[in-house]
């Protein structure tokens, strides 16, 4: 495991007040919101990266796939 990071982040008194009401552990609440984020951002630019692609026709899909696929799923119906 590699070396964890520290994160500082300032909040005005009133806010941390309020947090202060709610029992929440607020270090894995921004940690799990932080790796949320990431995970939404790395999918789509892996998205973006595909999308370029199928417009750059580097991939085809091959002949009768389509069709086959629809059958197969009416057929697990």
């Amino acid at each position: 495991m590699s070396k964890p990071y520290v994160l500082t982040v300032r909040i005005d008194r009133e806010l941390r007040e309020r947090m202060r009401k709610i029992r929440i552990n607020w270090s894995e609440f921004v940690r799990e919101a932080i790796r949320q984020r990431v995970e939404l951002e790395e999918r789509k630019a892996a998205g973006e990266r595909l999308l370029k692609a199928l417009e750059e026709r580097r991939y085809e899909v091959p002949k009768g796939f389509i069709n086959s696929v629809i059958r197969e799923a009416r057929e697990g119906r």
